[in-house]
């Protein structure tokens, strides 16, 4: 295995993780909102993390794909 092909599989195993930590949040927040009774503070911070989560795939869905000029 080379260092290239490495170094892919570690970011898509980043990428697995994350999006498994983005989608524990949405199943987080989603459950504090079908309760009723929601601390507010809390769900403001956990949707912040969850977009942190997001922004962090993103740029790293942007490292996977190939820089190419058409």
């Amino acid at each position: 295995m080379d260092d290239e092909e490495a170094e892919r599989e570690a970011l898509e195993r980043q990428l697995a993780e994350l999006r498994a930590a983005h989608r524990a949040l949405d199943a987080r927040i989603a459950r504090l909102e079908a309760e009723g009774v929601v601390d507010r503070l809390e769900l403001q911070r956990l949707k912040k993390q969850k977009l942190a989560l997001r922004d962090r795939i993103a740029l790293l869905e942007r490292y996977r794909l190939p820089d190419i000029i058409a």
